[in-house]
């Protein structure tokens, strides 16, 4: 399983999206004491800011995050990363790496993604 991760990571999010805002917030909420995740919406000044290689388009198409030693992983790749920073789901970051996995994720990430205007609007 591993240490828990150091240091602060950023998740950059589409703030014009209610699921991906509710989503955002639930993962902060969870993530480990000790400023585990910070987030930040993708057209917002701070993110403009503070990561100006990560451009308006690629945040709008995938949540972006930002590991503290400087890479970025995106969409499903950024998964098992959150999961390591939440207390308790850490065993399930493992899962990726099974094989045929990550493809699958990637897979339903692109297609949530795709169409989270239209699920965030489901009741």
């Amino acid at each position: 399983m591993g240490a828990p991760p150091v240091g602060t990571a950023v998740l950059i999010y589409d703030g014009e999206c209610a699921m991906c805002r509710a989503s955002a917030l639930w993962l902060m909420r969870l993530a480990m004491s000790g400023g585990a995740l910070e987030i930040l919406p993708c057209r917002s000044a701070p993110r403009r800011a503070r990561f100006p290689k990560i451009s308006d388009e690629a945040c709008m198409t995938a949540m972006q995050l930002v590991l503290p030693d400087g890479r970025v992983l995106t969409g499903a790749d950024a998964v098992p990363e959150l999961l390591r920073r939440i207390r308790g789901l850490g065993w399930l970051a493992a899962l990726f790496a099974l094989p045929g996995v990550r493809p699958l994720a990637r897979r339903f990430y692109a297609w949530v993604a795709t169409n989270r205007m239209r699920l965030s609007c489901r009741r």
